[in-house]
């Protein structure tokens, strides 16, 4: 339990995926590795129609990846080998033939905005809000890059990765990453479930050639994700980098 869980429930042909981390829902490779397993058992499964992606707890939505794995990185094989964990998540989610709303009842970091982005239909909460942390770290958001360009465009992508500033819901929603905000998570549940069952009574056929049809354009990311892997992979193992996340951790530690 200490190393988290994931979690799937499945009722009325609505599939509702739960994940957890004691350190703000961030995602270690084990736990990035169950969701991608789900996400592609649940693609072929003849009652599920919609999937809800959400999370456990009262901090984050999701922290990104693992920063204790990051902080082990040694050589470029076993950087990549980190990054591409997040490219197959995304892939993952990208190629589920069923769609997928995004429960963001919380905060998302780096690697967890990337998930935010991914979800096919997203509903938040007013302390959903959003900060790409990369660039602080020496690298840069480059395997979440492309689904977050894909939802608010070049321009919005380059100030949020540029500036590593905090984003609220308001703006997220503005810019295109949420479809809807709401006040409290009792509002966002009403709501998502509300949404979940309408979408479950649908044909399955139509939802799955719905799908296809929003994810145009994205048949290279097979490829192109694991060229952003490779570029984070090499990033991470160099001495400005590996400085400036050692004086992260340290921070960290202190505080």
């Amino acid at each position: 339990m200490n190393q988290g869980y994931v979690d799937l429930k499945i009722e009325n042909k609505i599939a509702t995926l739960t994940f957890h981390h004691p350190k703000g829902n961030s995602l270690p490779s084990t736990l990035i590795k169950e969701m991608i397993e789900n996400f592609n058992r649940l693609s072929d499964k003849e009652n599920v129609n919609v999937i809800i992606l959400k999370s456990k707890g009262e901090q984050a939505f999701c922290a990104g990846a693992s920063f204790d794995e990051l902080i082990e990185i040694d050589n470029f094989e076993d950087g990549k080998k980190f990054f591409m964990n997040f490219a197959n998540l995304i892939n993952a989610i990208r190629n589920c033939k069923k769609l997928v709303i995004g429960r963001i009842h919380q905060k998302a970091v780096g690697g967890g905005v990337g998930l935010v982005s991914v979800c096919d239909y997203t509903l938040a909460t007013k302390n959903a809000s959003l900060k790409l942390s990369e660039l602080a770290l020496g690298l840069g958001p480059f395997v979440v890059g492309p689904p977050i360009e894909r939802k608010i465009g070049k321009e919005a992508f380059v100030e949020m990765s540029l500036d590593c500033e905090w984003r609220s819901a308001d703006w997220a929603k503005q810019q295109g990453f949420y479809h809807n905000v709401f006040e409290t998570e009792a509002e966002l549940d009403l709501n998502i479930n509300k949404f979940a069952d309408s979408l479950s009574e649908r044909s399955q056929e139509a939802l799955t050639s719905l799908k296809k049809v929003f994810w145009e354009g994205t048949d290279n990311w097979d490829e192109l994700l694991e060229q952003r892997a490779e570029n984070s992979g090499r990033l991470v193992v160099s001495e400005f980098t590996k400085k400036f996340i050692h004086n992260f951790k340290s921070k960290n530690d202190k505080e």
